[in-house]
């Protein structure tokens, strides 16, 4: 690549997604309200409407890429933030369990003349989880920085996530294969 990739996020999970394949980038959080969107905004065109906002948000130079994402999940027609504390988590948890959600990720590409702007959905199965199942997760894994309260990744993913249909790594924060594709046609 003739650009630096500038990830204007600090989610350690997006870091991870990028590292692994083997895209390098520097990180500059962007600090914007993540609940500040218009109220009659689809709750599926949220995501994007924030990864542009973030994107936005970092200033490039002629030879820099900004990439930008936000993750939401979605029940009910309704967006599931990260929970304030361990009452809220599982709360959230109890609600997706033994039901169908939506996670979906709006990703930003942005140089000084060019933007790309997408979402990816992922619809994530969870099977009926025990009360103490929840419990145990929200006490050992603290998923106070997780939309939805869950990592994929971690223990409750591998217990608790029957199927999915769309990309595990949209899950997890970065649907990487519409990302590099449109990092390879920038």
């Amino acid at each position: 690549m003739n650009y630096t990739l500038i990830l204007a996020s600090g989610s350690p999970r997006r870091k991870q997604i990028l590292s692994e394949a083997g895209i390098n980038f520097l990180i500059k959080p962007a600090n914007i309200d993540e609940e500040n969107y218009p109220s009659q905004l689809n709750v599926h065109k949220v995501p994007e409407y924030l990864a542009k906002l973030k994107a936005e948000a970092i200033a490039t130079t002629d030879n820099e890429i900004v990439l930008a994402a936000d993750t939401v999940v979605i029940i009910d027609n309704q967006i599931l933030g990260k929970p304030v504390d361990k009452q809220e988590a599982i709360s959230i948890l109890t609600q997706l369990s033994g039901r169908m959600h939506e996670v979906v990720t709006g990703v930003c590409l942005r140089s000084k003349d060019k933007t790309v702007a997408f979402s990816d959905t992922t619809e994530v199965y969870f099977r009926e989880l025990t009360s103490e199942e929840i419990e145990y997760y929200v006490d050992n894994y603290k998923p106070f920085d997780k939309a939805g309260a869950y990592g994929i990744q971690e223990w409750i993913g591998m217990i608790g996530v029957e199927k999915i249909n769309g990309s595990f790594y949209n899950v997890m924060g970065l649907p990487i294969v519409p990302v590099y594709q449109q990092l390879k046609n920038f």
